[in-house]
């Protein structure tokens, strides 16, 4: 391991470039690269840096979303076939429908979701600034595309909206049930629960804190607890550790908590994108374009 990690770091170097890698991947992934993050952080660092080869440590959809921000530049994907099945769960033509069954409704497209969705949409959100996003539409009334528990979350903090919600959900956080964290909850009294907003609203009932990856790395920073429970992907809490080595992070030792397509990406598949090529991520023009006005509006309206 220690030689792949020296000819991945030679070869950065020789070719200019930047390993993004988000917060849900292996622990030897993270501990090589340049940025962990959410999906937010990880489409602001790509558009932010001057690298000119960017290495998706991620799914499809984040190589797409860092293409489309970094135009003339190279993205790469270490595992072509790292898809998102949330991302799958909505189509262009269902798009289409909502948007002709609620004419003047704006289309708020949660970042897991493919490009040609992107371009049909008037703003994209992640789960760390959807709440804000919608909230600073003009529009009254949002379509919220394609996670239904996500969109559901938001309806409850942005009451004033009238928010349409699409059938999709993640895997990963659909299948935990209130009663799962509560079996947890009940072996650590005192932890602190921190869920993801992607989890069903009755799992949700069982939480101290609803937050986006990014906003548990965040709150964990501030040192002011001990123990925390943390229902969303195991791979954050190598990440949360490294914020606080002191305090203990307990998973729900639920195997749905394990998303497989980011754990396909380890450093031997990094190196061989940057020693090979690996799988550029290209988007075509026009629909480039469309996706693009989607993403800028995002970073614009999350003040």
């Amino acid at each position: 391991m220690d030689d792949t990690i020296r000819r991945i770091a030679a070869l950065k170097k020789d070719k200019n470039a930047i390993i993004l890698a988000h917060t849900y991947t292996r622990p030897e992934v993270q501990d090589i690269a340049d940025v962990v993050g959410d999906s937010f952080e990880l489409a602001v660092r790509a558009a932010d840096s001057a690298a000119e080869i960017i290495v998706l440590a991620g799914v499809r959809f984040m190589g797409e979303t860092a293409a489309i921000l970094t135009p003339g530049r190279t993205v790469l994907l270490p595992v072509a076939d790292a898809g998102c099945p949330l991302a799958d769960m909505i189509t262009p033509e269902q798009v289409r429908q909502l948007k002709a069954q609620y004419p003047g409704a704006a289309v708020a497209c949660y970042v897991n979701s493919s490009v040609e969705v992107k371009a049909l949409s008037d703003v994209c959100v992640t789960s760390s600034s959807a709440v804000r996003i919608v909230r600073n539409l003009p529009a009254k009334q949002v379509i919220f595309v394609p996670d239904r528990n996500l969109g559901s979350w938001v309806a409850e903090q942005v009451p004033e909206k009238d928010i349409i919600l699409h059938s999709g959900f993640c895997p990963v956080h659909h299948k935990v049930s209130p009663e799962d964290v509560r079996k947890v909850k009940a072996r650590h009294p005192g932890a602190v629960v921190l869920m993801h907003p992607e989890c069903m609203k009755e799992t949700r009932a069982e939480a101290d804190h609803i937050l986006s990856t990014g906003g548990m790395v965040a709150l964990v920073k501030e040192k002011k607890h001990e123990r925390y429970i943390v229902v969303t992907e195991s791979g954050i809490t190598h990440t949360l550790r490294r914020h606080d080595p002191a305090a203990e992070f307990i998973d729900l030792s639920n195997p749905t908590m394990y998303c497989q397509n980011m754990k396909k990406i380890t450093i031997e598949t990094i190196l061989r994108s940057l020693d090979e090529g690996g799988t550029a991520v290209t988007v075509a023009s026009d629909i480039a374009e469309k996706a693009r006005y989607a993403l800028s509006r995002m970073l614009e309206l999350n003040r």
